[in-house]
């Protein structure tokens, strides 16, 4: 006999089946609802940075995305890696729009080149931009006429593009030749954004259906209606290139790795030291490779070390250690030629690493040179210049307590018990010794009589 089916097993077939057709609709559905990629730019502008935004630009060219969405908030950088990113952004297949948000963000120094270059530039309300002048903050500064080119060559650079975009060149070269800075309302009347918005959204809906001139002179329609945000996260390598490239981190890993070698040097086959220091100094040298560096602290931080090596070898009174302390001081201050403050050492840090680094090394090295010194006098050689008691009558022979051991020595004269002696030499494993203090004799002579 076969048995029906029951009302409820047909029920729930229906709903597997339905679900199974919604499921299968909505797979479709959301394969081709347009997207616009995300990047979060929220640091400084050097290399690490310029390369992350090619490869947000390379993703969103392989998404196929309606726009690139840049959201900025950075103080500014290297000038060469803005060229890069600004190069970049005029040259990308995809729209960029960039956004200076959220609120209290700023487009500073380099981060103004950036928001001019794009396609629709924008900025969120109580944001700022500009304050653009070529700067350098720490290191030696150049000369009036090289500081007057480098004005010159970034105020061309950035009308180059301004003008294409049909925005104020004038109020743009303000930034860069007197420092201009512009909230967000200055900035759309001065013609140097297209609008403002307070988020993502607002921003999507204002540009849906907007026409734009690319660089190149072709007009292109932005289609952004009922778009989906995707937002690009960084990978490990972006994230650990975004650490080593802080300075700080740097010059840390450069002095830990350097002490670690050093001790790896004085005790051969500990391994671990010596490895993990060339790790660290290898790091360090990689981040610091990406700064522009200053050559003369590196010859500071050279004399540094030579004079930290010579006082714990001499001794100089403290004299050498404090001259080396300084020099690893204005050397670590000035490594970086850093334009804005954010790329360079932060001075606290510069004076904790050089007293902590000039220390340690004097007291590494004077511990070194002691134990160079002492290797030559292990055994009864050591014990040359030490100070002995007599424990029995030596005549010439007899046993004697030194450091707290019992030896064999020999005299040339006769010495007492208890009297204090000194020992100046060693034959094999019996000491040679002598009175420390004038031996009075015995018998004291008589007094002179007159007859």
């Amino acid at each position: 006999m076969v048995q029906q089916p029951s009302r409820f097993d047909v029920r729930v077939g229906l709903v597997w089946m339905a679900g199974l057709i919604i499921c299968g609709l909505a797979i479709p559905v959301a394969a081709q609802q347009p997207v616009v990629d995300k990047f979060v730019l929220s640091d400084t502008i050097q290399p690490v940075t310029a390369g992350e935004l090619d490869r947000a630009i390379a993703q969103a060219n392989a998404d196929g995305a309606r726009a690139l969405l840049v959201e900025l908030d950075t103080p500014g950088g290297l000038l060469e890696s803005t060229r890069a990113m600004a190069g970049a952004i005029l040259s990308s297949k995809v729209p960029i729009i960039v956004y200076v948000a959220p609120a209290g963000a700023r487009a500073g120094s380099a981060g103004f080149f950036l928001l001019e270059s794009a396609d629709i530039a924008a900025m969120a309300p109580g944001t700022n931009a500009g304050a653009a002048h070529p700067v350098i903050e720490f290191g030696p500064q150049p000369d009036a006429t090289m500081t007057q080119k480098i004005e010159n060559d970034a105020e061309a650079f950035l009308r180059s593009y301004v003008t294409r975009r049909g925005r104020n060149a004038d109020a743009a070269e303000a930034a860069v030749h007197t420092s201009h800075s512009y909230t967000a309302q200055e900035a759309l009347d001065q013609h140097l954004i297209d609008l403002t918005a307070s988020n993502d959204w607002e921003l999507l809906r204002a540009l849906d259906g907007r026409e734009i001139t690319r660089l190149d002179g072709n007009k292109l329609v932005l289609h952004l209606a009922g778009v989906r945000i995707e937002q690009l996260r960084p990978g490990l390598r972006d994230a650990l290139l975004g650490w080593l490239v802080n300075p700080n981190i740097a010059l840390l890993f450069l002095v830990g790795g350097a002490l670690l070698i050093y001790l790896e040097f004085n005790a051969p086959g500990t391994i671990v030291p010596g490895a993990l220091g060339t790790l660290m100094v290898l790091l360090a040298v990689f981040g610091l490779n990406l700064l522009p560096i200053n050559y003369t602290a590196v010859l500071l931080l050279a004399a540094a070390l030579v004079l930290l090596v010579l006082e714990a070898k001499f001794g100089g009174h403290g004299a050498l250690a404090i001259a080396g302390i300084v020099c690893l001081t204005f050397g670590t201050l000035t490594l970086v030629n850093a334009p804005v403050p954010e790329l360079a050492i932060n001075p606290w840090v510069a004076f904790a690493v050089s007293a902590a680094f000039g220390s340690i090394t004097v007291f590494l090295v004077r511990l070194a040179v002691r134990a160079r010194r002492m290797k030559a006098r292990l055994g009864p050689s050591a014990l040359v210049g030490r100070r002995a008691s007599a424990m029995e009558p030596l005549n010439p022979e007899g046993r004697v307590l030194v450091e707290g051991e019992i030896w064999r020595a020999v005299t040339t004269e006769p010495v007492a018990a208890g009297a204090p002696l000194r020992v100046v030499g060693c034959e094999q494993y019996l000491l040679r010794v002598e009175p420390a203090e004038p031996q009075r004799n015995p018998q004291s002579p008589a007094s002179t009589q007159v007859e």
